[in-house]
């Protein structure tokens, strides 16, 4: 299936055969099903083959630090609610060097929608273990094995009370386009969380190994269950779930904030000291 047209930007460098191919595709299929332009949206990224994303698309892009994504996105959804800002990061770039950040913008809860390129691998610097990489998986770096445990990401989102925590596949393009699509469109900072074959450095976790584990959440499934889905997050090995683990509608950081009540700050006077104090006056 390729690329829609209206959303082509240059050829992906990546390797023949990864993931993150599956996920680009499902994300445009996403975007033209929703109607989106280029010009109504910007995706953030950071260093890693997941940060190449925003350069494969035809958008608004930012291609900033490593590990720093979250905070480039939040000051562009405040300053300017009314963009879709969209984050695209990988599992050492955002849970690894990115980790603070990752917490802290779940407490914040800014309508980012993330987007993360889990391969459980660092693929761009050759093939050291990440947070994500599972116990025993050897590496040129863990020649006896990964050692500690895992990081359990949508179990840190989920207790954090994230407003939407998804986790698909990238071999299954039209789950994958569909939790794009809810993502988007629920308030909030959205995650999904996707699982994205390594073909070059991560010879555990295979297209094959996941289609043998995973399962999608069935329709008698409650996402609004904090427990049942803190006790879904932690589901891996022989069987791994799929689809939308949690969903709330905490106000976003973006409705509460005093000084957004004017509108967007690109549409506010730019006398930012007169409207602070002013905004001071009202709240003290």
């Amino acid at each position: 299936m390729p690329i829609p047209e209206d959303w082509r930007s240059v050829e992906p460098a990546w390797c023949p055969g990864c993931g993150n191919f599956g996920i680009l595709r499902a994300f445009t299929n996403a975007l033209r099903d929703l109607g989106l332009k280029p010009e109504e949206m910007v995706v953030v990224s950071g260093i890693g083959q997941a940060g190449k994303f925003p350069h494969y698309l035809k958008c608004n892009a930012f291609n900033g630090l490593h590990g720093r994504t979250l905070p480039v996105a939040t000051g562009l959804k405040l300053a300017n609610p009314e963009l879709l800002v969209m984050v695209t990061t990988g599992d050492g770039d955002c849970y690894g060097e990115g980790g603070n950040h990752f917490i802290h913008a779940l407490r914040r809860n800014v309508g980012i929608k993330l987007f993360i390129h889990d391969n459980q691998i660092y693929g761009l610097t050759k093939g050291q273990a990440s947070p994500t990489s599972d116990i025993g998986m050897v590496t040129k770096n863990q020649p006896f094995g990964v050692l500690i445990e895992p990081l359990n990401p949508l179990a840190l989102a989920i207790a954090l009370q994230c407003n939407f925590v998804a986790r698909s596949f990238a071999g299954d393009l039209d789950h994958l386009s569909d939790m794009v699509k809810q993502a988007i469109q629920h308030p909030g900072l959205t995650l999904v969380d996707v699982l994205q074959p390594c073909v070059s450095f991560n010879h555990l976790n295979t297209f094959k190994w996941y289609q043998q584990r995973v399962y999608k959440l069935g329709d008698d499934y409650e996402p609004t269950d904090q427990q049942a889905a803190f006790a879904k997050s932690l589901e891996w090995g022989d069987r791994i779930p799929i689809g939308v683990l949690y969903r709330s509608d905490r106000a976003s950081l973006e409705d509460i904030h005093p000084v957004l009540k004017a509108g967007p700050l690109i549409k506010q006077e730019t006398d930012f000291r007169a409207k602070m104090q002013e905004t001071l006056q009202t709240l003290f």
